[in-house]
């Protein structure tokens, strides 16, 4: 772990190649078989995450093998009393919106007495008492200060948008948001005895990547569904509060909208940045983006209709080359064999080092 994360300073110094993490397998970015039971009993979520990782340890990757405890978006919202379902085959799901008044007792509530830190903070307990130290653990899904928002108080947080008025509810409502995401993330990095301003992120994979001046990650999904000027003025100031106590975050979202790549890439405090849906992408376009801003693209990577990993990985290479962006790939095509990723990671090394 010492060597990669040596590399990654390195990476993160604009010295050397980008990053690339190959998986050592083509199974699904979640195994929801028995999730339910592996959700509350945090010895069974343990050993699953840790069969994932183990098969990164001496693969040919980038990657540093990683676990978290795999409790989904509901994570910060269950800890401040929103109720939640855990269905067979899927996720968790966050129950019915909490009222006005329930959303204001947050500020009181104490998080860490809460089932959902309890099972997190077994999980972490867990591990650093198998002394796995190959594998590091990294924060749960920790939702973003719009998206908790959204998910305490539901759709009406659209008709509170409307609301100009000094004082209004909407602007409240962020505000208990953004001290929920700073106390949750802090009792977080406290429980996983992690620095403040630094951290090793695998963004739900069985490996990630060591950032040296950020110390949190946020999910903003919700903020596709708003217009460029309300996302200024309501969303990014509040991404920056959540983040600047950390040194900085990674920042994820799911969806495509007009203006909201370039918006979250000049956020100065966010040090990379992962699309869930890079396909509704132009790729020479988000790599450019990335170079103008210096915002490292951590993120899977559309392939072309067609293409097998020596013709991906030279296109994208390539690419990363030209426009001098700083890559984290996650890449959606690839080998199997040892030998074949070896010669992917090689290539990948050898393109992106110009």
């Amino acid at each position: 772990m010492i060597e990669k994360i040596t590399s990654h300073k390195r990476f993160w110094q604009g010295q050397g190649p980008s990053l690339i993490l190959i998986p050592p397998s083509r199974a699904g970015l979640y195994d929801l078989n028995d999730y339910p039971r592996r959700f509350r009993d945090p010895q069974v979520m343990w050993k699953t995450e840790m069969k994932r990782a183990q098969a990164v340890i001496g693969w040919p990757t980038d990657g540093i093998p990683t676990i978290r405890p795999n409790l989904g978006v509901i994570t910060i919202p269950a800890m401040a009393g929103q109720s939640f379902q855990t269905p067979e085959n899927s996720m968790p799901w966050p129950g019915d919106p909490m009222s006005v008044e329930e959303i204001r007792a947050i500020r009181n509530s104490g998080l860490m007495t809460s089932d959902v830190f309890k099972l997190a903070a077994d999980f972490y307990q867990i591990h650093r008492e198998s002394n796995n130290k190959p594998i590091s653990a990294y924060l749960p899904d920790t939702q973003g200060v719009f998206d908790i928002a959204h998910l305490l108080y539901g759709d009406e947080i659209f008709y509170s948008l409307l609301d100009t008025e000094e004082g209004n509810w909407f602007t409240e409502l962020m505000e208990i948001s953004l001290d929920l995401y700073l106390r949750t993330s802090e009792a977080f990095k406290v429980v996983m005895e992690e620095d403040p301003e630094t951290m090793i992120h695998g963004h739900g994979t069985e490996q990630g990547v060591y950032f040296p001046q950020a110390g949190v990650r946020v999910s903003e999904d919700t903020a596709t569904l708003l217009s460029p000027e309300m996302i200024e003025e309501c969303i990014l100031p509040y991404i920056r509060r959540s983040v600047q106590p950390f040194g900085g975050g990674f920042l994820h979202y799911c969806g495509v909208h007009p203006t909201l790549f370039d918006q979250f890439t000049g956020i100065p405090e966010i040090k990379a940045i992962d699309l869930g849906n890079p396909e509704k992408y132009d790729t020479s376009y988000l790599l450019e983006r990335c170079a103008e801003t210096k915002t490292a693209l951590y993120s899977r990577i559309a392939a072309e209709p067609g293409e097998d990993w020596r013709e991906y990985t030279n296109r994208i290479g390539s690419l990363v080359a030209s426009t001098g962006a700083r890559v984290i790939l996650r890449p959606l095509v690839f080998p199997e064999s040892h030998e074949e990723c070896s010669e992917m990671l090689e290539l990948w090394h050898e393109l992106t080092s110009k």
